[in-house]
């Protein structure tokens, strides 16, 4: 396991996290620490007298410890990780203990539970029934959106602002209902929109069109290409057999991780990781979901490149993936990105012509600088043309005492005119944001 301080540092959940386990990184805070070429582990002395026992699983990267956070990873383990970063030296114990073996013993046996599951036969015929009791249910809840959104179109949108955010939930609850989720988290996106900021309108016929575009599209499946159907059938919310996808052939590449994006809901968490493949010159999503109390089934650390094959989703914008194999490999430095945003705009338009209702997309795009226009912050090219950056983007600072005020190549993710900057290359080296 090779991860630089930068590296764990990135797989904190929080900034609370990432400074919590700053602390803790200390030699004086850990009784006891050990590795292996499985786990990594450690007991940290906190305030009772019990010392809170943490481990790693080093082959998956996956944390577990008996402290009380709901956090993945907690900040003890960002601390082992760390500690172990810097003094490689003292862990010197390889024998694992009883309670970290368990814990790696179980991990295995359920992985080897899985793989009997999936060798089960498939009863087709009920599986067949529930689709179509699917489809018809999910029918019903188009036929219910197309005359909500001809409603509102009808009356004018000048009284969205009254309607408040329960008007919206009540719609995006009937399409839960009707199985049919995506269009139910297109539905809260609408009821999201801050209706107080100058433009809100076009905002809001934006989502509103993307909606008509994906219920109407479906309704006429049936004339798309196969590909198109597939991309319809995500945004409504069928989801696709992972299994069934990692038997197809894929892209073994070197990734980087450009960036990661966190979002939580409840009890789910969101890991939203962007990935550039070196040698293919391939963007790629790939989505993680943790359930509180539930460990992360794979790392990926931005800034870090992993030797793994991806399998894309069927689609005529291929973008969403999944990690059939991976295994950690040295960093490199070739990639190629877009010379201005002349180029982003024209890869913008060609994504848009077969897919006019997908979402963001990352890009690595070179010698941009952050400039202070008209009161907020953009990214100008060499040609002095600028997109602005998103809102509400923590990082600024730290970009700016990157470049310094000159130019880098930086990795953003977005849409349309606005982009959220990851990371630049400073010195030959990625630096994530």
């Amino acid at each position: 396991m090779q991860l630089s301080e930068e590296q764990v540092l990135a797989l904190a959940p929080d900034e609370s996290s990432k400074k919590s386990g700053k602390e803790l990184s200390n030699p004086g805070k850990w009784v006891s620490k050990g590795v292996n070429e499985l786990a990594l582990w450690g007991e940290c002395q906190g305030s009772g007298s019990k010392p809170y026992q943490t481990q790693v699983d080093v082959v998956n990267m996956a944390f577990k410890c008996s402290c009380p956070s709901r956090k993945f990873p907690c900040k003890h383990g960002i601390g082992l990780l760390l500690l172990y970063a810097r003094n490689k030296s003292d862990f010197t114990v390889n024998e694992m203990p009883a309670w970290v073996s368990e814990w790696i013993t179980k991990r295995n046996e359920r992985q080897e539970k899985q793989a009997v599951q999936k060798e089960k036969p498939v009863d087709e015929a009920a599986q067949a029934k529930r689709r179509q009791a699917r489809e018809q249910k999910v029918g019903d809840g188009i036929e219910e959106v197309l005359q909500w959104i001809k409603d509102i179109i009808r009356n004018g949108i000048i009284s969205m602002p009254e309607k408040g955010s329960g008007w919206f939930e009540n719609m995006a609850r009937r399409m839960v209902d009707a199985q049919a989720p995506g269009l139910a988290g297109m539905i809260r996106n609408l009821g999201e929109i801050n209706f107080y900021r100058d433009g809100w309108q076009t905002e809001f016929m934006d989502q509103l069109l993307r909606l008509y575009l994906v219920t109407t599209g479906f309704k006429n499946n049936d004339n798309l290409p196969a590909l198109l159907q597939q991309d319809l059938r995500t945004w409504i919310g069928f989801t696709q057999n992972q299994e069934e996808l990692k038997e197809q052939p894929g892209i073994t590449d070197t990734w980087l991780v450009l960036g990661k994006q966190v979002t939580e809901d409840d009890n789910l968490t969101v890991e939203r990781n962007w990935l550039y493949g070196i040698k293919s010159d391939q963007y790629a999503l790939v989505l993680q979901f943790l359930v509180r109390g539930q460990g992360a089934q794979l790392a990926l650390t931005p800034g870090l490149f992993v030797e793994a094959e991806l399998v894309f989703y069927p689609s005529v914008a291929p973008l969403r993936a999944i990690i059939k194999k991976q295994i950690n490999t040295e960093q490199v430095q070739q990639y190629k990105g877009f010379a201005s945003w002349q180029q982003v705009v024209e890869a913008e338009a060609a994504f848009s012509s077969v897919l006019p209702f997908r979402s963001e997309r990352p890009f690595i795009i070179e010698q941009v600088k952050p400039v202070f226009y008209d009161h907020q912050w953009w990214l100008q090219d060499s040609n002095n043309a600028m997109m602005s950056i998103r809102t509400g983007f923590k990082h600024i600072w730290k970009l700016l005492s990157l470049s310094g005020g000159d130019a880098l190549n930086m990795a953003v993710v977005g849409k349309e005119k606005v982009f959220e900057p990851f990371g630049v290359w400073y010195q030959q080296e990625y630096k994530i944001l």
